[in-house]
Parts: structure tokens; sequence; C-alpha cells
């Protein structure tokens, strides 16, 4: 585990130390509602508490509490606080506490991404319309001009999630989605670290244009090069359990970006 590695260069540092703080939060306060921790209807403590608990400003506070409410995970009442909501479907609080309650490592993740996001690959080269191909291709240049690693991250989930739009299978779609926060977090790890950033984004533009040149093979082939690049290059990490491995790299990554905030 690349615990030395430097922070990314190029950009905002107290961005990135924001960006970090905020998604630990947000990471925290998920897990306890999906998994139950802190029951549907009840009240979150207030942002001037949750502030002094996670060490936070409350600026971080209101961002989580924004991502929180757009995942329709908590209802947000004007003068009276935060609630976890009851509109959120059950198999969306569930599933990935499912998936974490059997402590899944990175190798186990990635086995599971390489049959489905192969497939969803080659069907969506057969079937984008050029409304998907384009929104493909806004996502893929997203990417390749974030500098901050949690945009990284945010660009790298987005540029997936456009491919599975595509494949024309919502089966399949909704699988891949399922997986999307362990996914995130493997992201995180990825794009903070160049041994295995600087091989694997290359392969973003070559899975696109294949996609664009209709070439499903190609498509399938550059999927499956992508998705088993971490199993040369995560080291000691790949048989961690996905929730150790993200908690000790987001840890590893505030330290060196701390007093920057």
């Amino acid at each position: 585990m690349p615990t030395d590695s430097p922070a990314p260069m190029g950009h905002d540092l107290s961005q990135s130390y924001r960006g970090l703080l905020t998604e630990r939060i947000a990471r925290q306060l998920e897990h306890d509602i999906r998994s139950g921790k802190i029951q549907v209807g009840a009240k979150l403590p207030s942002e001037r508490e949750l502030a002094a608990q996670f060490g936070a400003s409350r600026n971080v506070v209101r961002e989580v509490l924004r991502r929180l409410e757009a995942q329709d995970l908590i209802e947000v009442a004007p003068g009276r606080g935060s609630f976890v909501s009851e509109r959120s479907p059950v198999q969306a609080r569930h599933y990935d506490a499912l998936y974490r309650a059997e402590r899944p490592t990175v190798r186990q993740l990635i086995e599971a991404r390489i049959p489905l996001e192969v497939e969803i690959v080659g069907l969506a080269t057969e079937r984008a319309t050029e409304a998907q191909l384009a929104a493909i291709g806004r996502a893929n240049d997203a990417l390749l001009k974030a500098t901050d690693v949690v945009d990284q991250a945010h660009a790298d989930l987005d540029f997936h999630d456009a491919i599975a739009r595509a494949c024309g299978n919502p089966v399949l779609r909704i699988m891949l989605s399922s997986l999307s926060g362990m996914m995130f977090e493997m992201m995180l790890r990825s794009h903070s670290d160049p041994a295995i950033a600087e091989p694997g984004v290359p392969h973003h533009p070559e899975i696109f244009e294949a996609i664009a040149a209709r070439d499903v093979e190609r498509a399938r082939r550059c999927m499956l090069e992508h998705l088993t690049l971490g199993l040369r290059t995560y080291g000691q990490d790949l048989d961690v359990s996905v929730d150790v491995m993200a908690r000790q790299h987001i840890e590893t990554l505030l330290s060196q970006t701390k007093g920057h905030g």
C-alpha cells in the first residue's frame, strides 16, 4: 500500500483536503444509514454537532448533507433539522450494506466487475445512440480535465455509468450501480497512486474510441485490460477488504493535505 505516496500535484491542496474530508464524513454517515445504525425517521445531529464530531467546518458538513439529500438518504426540514428519509428504496439502503457485511476484498470486487463490465461495454458498443455516445465522450473529457483526486474519482465513476446507461439493459445497469459505492472508493485509491493512475487513465480514451468505432471485440478487450490492471498494481491492498483499504487510504490522503484546508 503506497502510504508514502506524495500528494497529487498540479491542483489546489486545500480543495483536495476539503474534498477528502467531505468523502470521509459522507462515507461514515452513508454507512450508518444504509446499515440501519441510524434508523429511518431518526434526526441527525445538528450541523454544529456534526462539525465538532468530525473536526470539520460547517461548510463541509453542509456539503455532506446536500449529498445525502441528493441521494434521498435524508430529508432536510428547514428549521427542524435533517432526518433519515423514508423515501429511500429499501434496496438502495441495503445492497451496499449486504456487500460490505461480507467484507469483500479489492480482488473480489475486480473479479465481479470483469464479467459485468466487459458484457456491458460490448452491448453498449452495439446499441449506444448518438446521444449516449456523446455522453460517454463528455464523461471521458471530464476525467481527462479533472486535477483533484476526488473530482477524478467522480468523473471515472460517471464514465463507467455512462457506458452502462448505453448498454440497453437496465438489469446490468442496476447491477453495476449497486457496486458504485465500492467502485468509487477503489477509484479514489487508484487516482491518487501514479503507479495505477498513469497506466490506467489512457484506457478510457481507448474504450471510448472502440465504442465510437462500433468495434465490439476491441471495446471488450480494452475494458478487460483496464479492469485487470488493478490485479497487477494494487500489491498488498488487493487482498484487503474494500472498507479497510478505503478508510486507511482516505486517512493517508487527509494527513498528506492537512494544514491546507
